[in-house]
């Protein structure tokens, strides 16, 4: 879903230039916006409760340690990567959100230098890792209230960081109501110059997505298989609709400003948890099928396809750029020859012991 999510990108950015090329994007986009959300559920399936008694220094270093490596090297790697691509492979490459001064030698050599400080774009899945790690710092204090919380007191947080959700949106309308902010700065609900973190910071985010894994998996839903379909389905149609209009909607008073595009694509936005929720409870239901077992060899490359699918999607792009092929089939072929060719590298990676920690 995230690959396919990225091979969406070159088409959004066309806006109005193409109108058929962006609205294949946006659609197709739109419903891959649960992916995120799943890592970070699957996540906490995996990690949640701890298995054995461990001291949180001891977690951090088991966990964090193992994507030290992973980072530094793809931090590094990606950028050689693009920038060889756009000055050696395709220079003419009709992609529009690559461009020339983006891939100079001195733009390169600032981006080998600053990754320590934040992604850029030639990095942009790596975004992800700080997230991450972030998650880790708190697991073991969240891990050790939940043993003790009750299922209402769970249910209550949950339904709190619910609520936050909507945070961005009523920023997004306070000026509409004459709200001017304090001092120029426009935050709410006591965020201020010296003070971001205002009163839902500490109940939102991703660690919501954990909280509910963990309470998923400790009481599934036993809704009967009539009533899983008539709610579950409804909700993900749903939340699929205010995605896919929402993001249209949004061009239209805000064309081409993705900080506002992107807010109907928070994948901590009320919409993408409603599509976010039906897939694993719906996967959850399903349980170990015995396609299940088909899938453990892939399952353990996913990690590495993430990490290093991101320039193929500029490679397929340009392979498949032709009129022949409409935008919607160039977007799901090329992110299916990204996931192929991101698998092969990954599976070959992790043969071999110098490279196998990079990508695992």
């Amino acid at each position: 879903m995230v690959v396919m999510a990225h091979a969406c990108d070159a088409f959004v950015g066309q806006f109005e230039a193409d109108r058929t090329a962006f609205l294949s994007g946006v659609a197709i986009g739109s419903l891959m916006r649960a992916s995120v959300p799943l890592f970070v559920m699957m996540s906490a399936v995996v990690l949640m409760p701890l298995r054995e008694p461990v001291s949180a220094a001891g977690f951090y270093r088991k966990r964090i340690g193992r994507l030290v490596l992973p980072l530094v090297f793809w931090s590094l790697a990606l950028p050689v990567m693009m920038w060889f691509y756009y000055t050696s492979v395709n220079p003419s490459t009709a992609n529009a959100l690559l461009s020339a001064e983006g891939y100079t030698v001195s733009a390169l050599w600032t981006k080998l230098t600053t990754w320590m400080i934040n992604f850029n774009y030639d990095t942009t899945p790596l975004w992800y890792l700080y997230m991450l790690v972030g998650l880790y710092l708190v697991i073991p204090v969240i891990d050790g209230w939940l043993r003790t919380a009750s299922r209402r007191d769970i249910k209550l947080l949950l339904v709190i960081w619910v609520c936050a959700m909507l945070l961005p949106w009523v920023r997004m309308a306070a000026p509409l109501l004459g709200y001017v902010g304090n001092y120029g700065h426009m935050g709410i609900w006591g965020e201020c110059d010296w003070n971001p973190y205002g009163m839902f910071y500490y109940m939102s985010g991703f660690a919501g997505y954990m909280v509910l894994a963990y309470y998923l998996n400790r009481w599934p839903l036993d809704w009967s298989r009539r009533k899983m379909v008539g709610v579950l389905t409804p909700m993900f149609v749903a939340g699929y609709a205010i995605t896919f209009a929402g993001f249209l909607v949004i061009q239209i008073y805000y064309p081409g400003n993705y900080a506002y595009l992107e807010m109907i694509w928070y994948f901590c936005g009320l919409n993408v948890w409603m599509m976010t929720f039906p897939i694993f409870a719906a996967m959850q239901r399903l349980g170990n099928c015995s396609c299940g077992l088909k899938l453990n060899k892939l399952a353990a490359l996913t990690f590495g396809i993430y990490l290093c699918h991101f320039p193929f999607e500029y490679l397929t792009y340009d392979w498949l750029d032709t009129p022949a092929l409409a935008p919607a089939v160039r977007i799901i072929a090329g992110g299916a020859l990204t996931f192929v060719i991101a698998t092969a590298l990954t599976w070959l990676m992790s043969r071999w012991s110098v490279t196998r920690r990079l990508v695992a």
